[in-house]
């Protein structure tokens, strides 16, 4: 594999989706399997097996069996991690610590070899275990099994092919700055391309480098595009130094996701005197809008940046829990949309994340596995060439809701700058990895950092979202104001207070606080704050034409609400009525709201404390789920929205989904993902106290979980917005919308009535 001719050859190209780890057959002792139907053994050759695709690291992967002179996959149909247990043996890894299905690290080509494997996990051959057959299978590659091994080799294990392996492995990549001042920023957007090898890492020469392999470089470390280089700076600088060539002669097409996937050489045996006519690659990237100000961009030019990529930009990601990660919705027609995953693939999702601000994609993703979205499906079999500067510019078919569903939402996870954050902040006490008190560090910029805690005062779900994504740990299931019970740090002092976030931070550092000056009441440890993180979190969303197509008003006697004023469901003025005689006119609508997420949406307290309300002969386990309100066109409260609590429970769910959350009998509350809970119009509080409105033109807005209470994975979409028109006997509502499903064009023209602004009908 070292001449460029074998690289070259397309049917090889294809097979190399990342760096291959080639091993032999099982263990030492174990005797390969010949060739043929069954778990024969005897003399022949052996199987061999290896993990394929990319993005990987060197532990996981697709697994690739050869067998009958032939490479081929496996079928993840009733795939165990038992069966990941064997062939991580095979590897030569002490075990699996997981497995993964649906061609998670892309699909190969060839033979499915094995179908229905079925293993116990204590086999010494894959060939001891059950299957329908060599070669009998009726998957597709969409449903390759891949493996995800524990580091950590057998002793004594020798592969079959270490030098194969040695001379074809490209993995990791780095810039190594050499500029005083550059290297003590992150990220690094300039530097000597180096990859890693043996124990330390090697360069490459940069005869015939050009600015494609620039780009496929700038593009794996999180940078949309490369810009041009002073090479002769770092010519002086390299001849100072001592280098250790690896590779030479790369040649890129520009679109590739790695730099394992170019065609290359590698010097064999003593390179000492290698690339006599050249020196080492050097590479500077331009970093996107949300990385420019900590790599050096001057600050207004960074505001700029980001305004125009505002006006421009038609794509988003949603949904995900880390930065540049989440599905793609894109802009059409003024509403927004998503994408069907038909054909959906690496140079496509490259080209969303490069439009973004973000480097290439490290995966595609199908199956919405960033949560489904709503409203229209735009696009289909988006077919990139991965040169585009926009997804607008790749082929892409239209399509009906009926060709695609939002079970099928296209996501990506791209490639983003090493910032160094989570080296900021760390977990103690917790009894995982994933829970904890907080413990951030001060003073990092100086030298050794000075470790302490957050104070508790004013914590909650947003500010845990932030402390969770900084540590790589996904979103935030529970923000905690007390952390008495993680008592197991000798880091005792309080050095960060008043933090206030929005939630969309990288880091904590981002947020607002009160710096130097230290503002806590309860210094105490056990007021520090902590956190509970989670890998996916439930998204709540109204079912907005529903509102709209049961609204309407009901003058409802007095008499008849009393239940409703001790629920605190009437405006103020009720008070002031002369009960039980009269009435309140009521704005009444039905609630349907959808669990889309990946998490059921469970409430944050626990059964012993929640309510129960004898006028609806149930307990509440929320104070606060929605609140309702009526609002001039500019944003003023005109009726006083109650907060309304109520049960949680699955009224219905999507075919194929259980229930699980009834409010019967002190039952569990919540709402399973993929089903809804049902306010109906007819039930008390399910309204707004609309008795002291006079008409004009409104805007109704229902906004669920409106303290972030629960931790979501969006909270944009949790404000729902109705146009009202009210003439003093009838009310209109129409152009129901989530918040965030418009363009903000469209959102301002569906909430402003020229004229109208006297809230007075001419």
């Amino acid at each position: 594999m070292g001449s460029r001719g074998a690289w070259a050859r397309p049917e090889l190209l294809a097979l190399l989706a990342g760096a291959w780890l080639w091993v032999g057959s099982a263990q030492p002792a174990a005797p390969g399997p010949t060739a043929g139907p069954g778990p024969t053994r005897g003399p022949g050759p052996a199987l061999q097996f290896r993990l394929a695709g990319y993005p990987r690291k060197h532990s996981e992967g697709r697994i690739e069996v050869f067998y009958n002179d032939e490479w081929g996959t496996i079928c993840d149909d009733d795939f165990t991690l038992a069966n990941a247990h064997v062939l991580c043996r095979h590897l030569g890894f002490v075990a699996a610590t997981g497995w993964s299905h649906s061609a998670k690290y892309g699909k190969g080509i060839g033979r499915i070899w094995l179908d229905n494997l079925n293993c116990g996990g204590s086999e010494k051959s894959v060939g001891d275990c059950r299957h329908r057959g060599w070669g009998n299978s009726d998957c597709s590659h969409e449903e390759d099994a891949g493996v995800i091994c524990k580091d950590e080799r057998i002793p004594g294990f020798k592969d079959s092919n270490v030098i194969e392996t040695e001379q074809s492995h490209v993995e990791e990549v780095r810039l190594r700055a050499v500029v005083a001042g550059a290297r003590r920023r992150l990220p690094v957007a300039e530097g000597i391309v180096e990859v890693r090898y043996k124990d330390g890492w090697a360069q490459i020469c940069d005869e015939g480098w050009d600015g494609k392999n620039s780009r496929v470089v700038c593009g794996m470390l999180g940078f949309p595009a490369e810009r041009k280089v002073n090479r002769n700076f770092y010519k002086l600088f390299a001849e100072r130094q001592q280098l250790n060539y690896r590779l030479h002669s790369v040649s890129c097409a520009g679109t590739e996701a790695h730099l394992s996937l170019c065609a290359f050489d590698f010097y064999r045996g003593n390179a000492s005197a290698a690339c006599a006519a050249g020196m080492p690659a050097v590479v500077s990237c331009l970093p996107g809008p949300l990385f420019a100000a900590a790599a050096g961009a001057h600050k207004k030019k960074q505001r700029q940046q980001q305004q125009q990529q505002g006006q421009q930009l038609r794509i988003r990601l949603k949904g995900g829990a880390k930065v540049g990660e989440g599905r793609v919705e894109v802009l059409k027609s003024s509403e927004w949309g998503t994408i069907c995953d038909d054909r959906w693939n690496l140079l496509s999702a490259s080209v969303v994340c490069r439009e973004l601000g973000f480097g290439s994609a490290k995966e595609a993703l199908t199956g919405a596995r960033m949560g489904q979205g709503t409203g229209p499906i735009h696009l289909s079999e988006v077919q990139c060439a991965g040169t585009e500067q926009s997804l607008w510019s790749c082929p892409f078919k239209n399509i009906t809701e009926e060709d695609c569903k939002h079970a099928e939402d296209a996501a990506v996870r791209c490639n983003v700058p090493y910032m160094g954050y989570e080296n900021l902040i760390r977990l103690s006490g917790g009894r995982s990895r994933a829970e904890g008190r907080v413990e951030v560090a001060v003073g990092a910029d100086g030298g050794q950092p000075r470790w302490g805690l957050v104070c508790g005062e004013g914590w909650g779900t947003l500010e845990a979202m932030v402390a969770c994504r900084q540590l790589g740990l996904g979103f935030a299931n529970h923000g905690l104001q007390e952390t008495w019970y993680w008592d197991a740090s000798n880091v005792t002092e309080m050095v960060l207070s008043g933090v206030k976030c929005e939630g969309h931070e990288m880091a904590l550092s981002h947020c607002q606080h009160h710096g130097a000056n230290l503002n806590c009441k309860n210094t105490g440890t056990r007021f520090a704050a902590g956190v509970i993180c989670s890998e996916t979190a439930s998204d709540l969303l109204l079912h907005a034409p529903l509102v709209q197509e049961t609204a309407y008003i009901e003058d409802r006697p007095l008499h008849m609400l009393y239940c409703a004023a001790e629920e605190n469901c009437l405006s103020s003025s009720a008070r002031l009525a002369n009960w039980p005689y009269g009435h309140r006119r009521l704005l009444r609508f039905s609630s349907q709201i959808h669990n889309n997420g990946r998490a059921d949406f469970r409430p944050k307290a626990g059964r012993h404390s929640w309510v129960w309300h004898e006028c609806h002969r149930h307990y509440h386990s929320m104070d606060i789920f929605t609140h309702y309100d009526i609002l001039t066109p500019n944003g003023t409260k005109v009726a006083e929205g109650h907060k309304a609590s109520f049960c949680l429970e699955d009224t219905e769910c999507e075919e194929d989904v259980a229930k699980r959350y009834e409010c019967a009998n002190f039952g569990e509350q919540g709402i399973t993902v993929g089903c809804w809970d049902l306010y109906r119009h007819d039930i008390d509080c399910q309204w707004i106290d609309i008795t002291d409105v006079k008409p004009g033109n409104y805007i109704l807005q229902v906004v669920i979980n409106p303290n972030f209470e629960v931790a979501e994975s969006d909270f944009t979409n949790n404000a729902m917005k109705c146009n009202c028109k009210y003439d003093g006997h009838r009310i209109w509502v129409h152009s129901c919308h989530i918040g965030d499903a418009l363009s903000e064009e469209a959102s301002k023209r569906l909430e402003q009535y020229p004229g109208q602004l006297n809230n007075q009908i001419s």
